[in-house]
């Protein structure tokens, strides 16, 4: 694993249970500013064999970046069990859930 993977891991797992952060803020918070979509690879590739809290990121407009079918409900569930609140639509307000 490099040195720029391990720090998107431990950005996303300094995701407090409860709480939501953003592509953008997790690449910025490994030393990434424009590194998003590397966090977004790293979340697909990486969440099941590290145990990642992968539902805790979502994208900066506060949208589940997940399509209807393709885990987007399953996000929305998990999110829900740790009472972050998510509508019907999938947005979840950062101002209120962000970490």
């Amino acid at each position: 694993m490099t040195e720029t993977t391990q720090h998107i891991i431990d950005a996303i797992r300094s995701v407090p249970k409860g709480k939501v952060s953003c592509y953008r803020d997790i690449a910025f918070a490994a030393g990434l500013p424009n590194g998003a979509r590397q966090v977004a690879r790293v979340l697909h590739s990486m969440s099941e064999k590290y145990d990642l809290p992968w539902h805790r990121i979502i994208r900066a407009d506060g949208f589940i970046a997940l399509e209807s079918g393709s885990g987007r409900e399953l996000q929305m569930k998990l999110l829900r069990s740790e009472e972050v609140k998510v509508s019907k639509t999938g947005w979840v307000d950062l101002g209120k859930f962000g970490g």
